[in-house]
């Protein structure tokens, strides 16, 4: 059974870097994950070891306490920190979190209103990326922060050349 939002295997991302794909998903090229319209946060931005997700709180995302869930921060800030790691991944090469810390700072409301996640890769290496993320309010008041590492698949994988190019020189 194939998943129709599993990216890697859609023709169009074919022999697409991870900045390419998520760059793709925020001009509508492709269809971005579901569990954001579930949560209610999108890509906003990508560049080179960077993302930055907007995010909505809603009723629908409310504890019994009436603030908003825990679980909504961290997945905000798992999303930002994994989209900051996978935009500087070459075509075919993938990730998974392995863990995610978060520190929730202040509590998040539905009069909160809108907020913005910010993700950068810190440390990069072959099969290991560690990034750091926070979470703002509109006045730039700090919610929550973490930090994330993530496994590298598939870590030796490269666009590879045409069956009739030439070979590099040696």
């Amino acid at each position: 059974m194939t998943n129709k939002h599993n990216l890697a295997h859609l023709p169009e991302a074919a022999g697409m870097s991870g900045k390419e794909l998520m760059q793709a998903m925020i001009e509508g090229r492709l269809a971005g994950p579901s569990m954001a319209n579930t949560m209610s946060f999108r890509l906003i931005e990508i560049g080179d070891g960077f993302a930055i997700f907007e995010g909505e709180p809603g009723s629908h995302l409310l504890n019994p306490m009436g603030t908003i869930h825990g679980g909504w921060a961290l997945a905000l800030i798992d999303s930002a920190t994994g989209c900051a790691a996978h935009s500087v991944l070459p075509a075919g090469a993938a990730y998974t979190t392995i863990e995610t810390k978060v520190n929730f700072s202040k509590p998040i409301t539905i009069e909160t209103g809108r907020v913005r996640c910010e993700g950068r890769v810190i440390s990069q290496g072959r099969q290991i990326i560690s990034a750091q993320a926070q979470l703002l309010a509109t006045d730039g008041r700090i919610l929550a922060h973490g930090t994330s590492t993530l496994m590298v698949l598939n870590p030796g994988s490269a666009p590879k050349p045409a069956p009739n190019a030439d070979p590099a020189p040696r």
